[in-house]
């Protein structure tokens, strides 16, 4: 996950600011030093950063801050609300045509950048806002580029208008347009073609598309693993053809997050949305508060909330059930194995701890400390139980427990050392139930349950 090692270095920062009683202005301006180094590392636009730092500044070496109880927390929330604001303060969703007017949304975007790929997750998220999209394939040069989006609109039950490779990508986009008029879409969305780099033909397409239809809403893609380069890709695009949002993909990838933190503050358009990973459902809304939640290290409860709920699919008297039972310690193996599926829906243990606070500069230790081989080997385990004993684990039994270990192809000792953690687990659920179950959106993680 991009800006793991920004927030490891600035929770040290942060840590020395609250060992301090009071704060002198040195304290001050030798923290926000470290502040300004860490950010330049994580690839943040220098003219940003130093824009940042005098606006923290500013307001932290004043009489109310460092006359005040907690001097040090205090430097901390202005560090978060300035993050906030450099990355756009309100959440910006894409804006609709109203009433049955269709919407015409353009992507673009270099090639390499998962542009085709986000076309697809975006149309699957306006369809679960109610919406009806139509996907157009405007990409004429990029080999099998129109079958990509084909596949992926198939698996995301999005219908896909393509005239094939012969038409010019302008007369596609009108072409779509009339057909989403005669079969009742509201949204057509343009998949168009990208470069290696910014040229001027590929804008020139683009503007021809433009004058050929009335296009509301113009989003680029950007790979945020290439730091300031998506940036200056985002300000050259915004120059020469107008956006009206970013979409960073490739945010769970191996980057320092600098784009995250620069687009806003250098073209002065919104992030809509960030890519976290390659399944068409890892798109997340970009909420600014959020994410410099995450990147301070104070964790993202609510989008972990909202991740839960839109990946846990049971009905609402199992959930009832399975909720109770959890409260009473009374869980069995198949709740574990339900347990178990939820997460990896999620992205697994990993991706949920670093969500949550205190735990967001950790993300490499976790991934280590989480062995998914043994996940997999705790599942065989449970799948070797017969259906009796994974309702009842209390009828396991020495010999049951030797067959089983046979059955899943581990040693004895390790179905004993499982066992003993799942009745520990029981435990400590009992005692906490809140975190447990109970209705979507209360009491827990929108009825996520945890099988550890």
């Amino acid at each position: 996950m991009a800006f793991e090692s920004l927030t490891d270095k600035l929770q040290n920062v942060f840590k020395n600011l609250r060992s301090k009683g009071r704060l002198t202005e040195d304290d001050v301006k030798a923290a926000l030093k470290e502040v300004k180094l860490a950010l330049l590392e994580a690839d943040v636009n220098f003219k940003v950063v130093k824009q940042f730092i005098k606006a923290v500044e500013e307001r932290a070496i004043g009489a109310d801050v460092m006359n005040g109880l907690n001097p040090g927390q205090m430097v901390i929330k202005i560090v978060n609300e300035e993050m906030v604001a450099l990355m756009g303060s309100e959440t910006t969703e894409i804006a609709f045509q109203p009433g049955k007017a269709i919407t015409v949304i353009m992507m673009c975007g270099l090639q390499g950048a998962g542009k085709t790929t986000t076309t697809a997750k975006i149309a699957g998220k306006l369809k679960l806002k109610g919406k009806t999209p139509l996907l157009a394939a405007c990409d004429v040069y990029r080999p099998a580029a129109i079958k990509q989006l084909q596949i992926n609109g198939e698996k995301q039950k999005v219908e896909v208008f393509s005239m094939g490779e012969n038409q010019k990508p302008a007369n596609i986009a009108k072409a779509a347009i009339e057909h989403a008029k005669k079969n009742g879409n509201n949204v057509v969305i343009l998949d168009t073609a990208g470069r290696l780099h910014v040229d001027e033909e590929m804008m020139e397409e683009l503007q021809e598309i433009k004058k050929a239809v009335e296009v509301h809403q113009t989003l680029l893609v950007v790979d945020a693993m290439t730091g300031q380069d998506a940036v200056t890709v985002a300000k050259a695009f915004n120059d020469q053809i107008g956006i009206d949002g970013v979409i960073l993909s490739k945010m769970d990838g191996d980057t320092r997050g600098g784009a995250a933190l620069s687009v806003k503050a250098v073209t002065g358009k919104p992030i809509l949305y960030v890519g976290m990973g390659e399944k068409l459902s890892d798109l997340e809304q970009f909420y600014p508060d959020r994410m410099a939640s995450r990147i301070l290290g104070m964790g993202d409860v609510l989008s972990l909330i909202e991740k839960a709920q839109e990946n846990i699919s049971i009905d609402e008297n199992k959930e009832k059930e399975m909720a109770s039972r959890m409260k009473k310690g009374k869980f069995d193996f198949d709740d574990y194995l339900e347990s178990m599926k939820q997460m990896r829906n999620m992205g697994g243990l990993a991706s949920i701890l670093k969500m949550l606070p205190g735990t967001g500069g950790k993300g490499m230790d976790l991934e280590s400390m989480i062995d998914e081989k043994q996940l997999a080997r705790t599942e065989a385990i449970i799948f070797s139980m017969t259906p009796a004993e994974r309702k009842n684990p209390k009828l396991l039994n020495p010999s049951r427990k030797h067959r089983i270990a046979r059955g899943a192809g581990v040693d004895i000792a390790v179905v004993n050392r499982f066992i003993k953690q799942f009745e520990q687990s029981q435990k400590m659920m009992k005692q906490m139930p809140g975190l447990m179950g109970g209705k979507r959106g209360r009491g827990g993680f929108g009825g996520m349950r945890f099988p550890f």
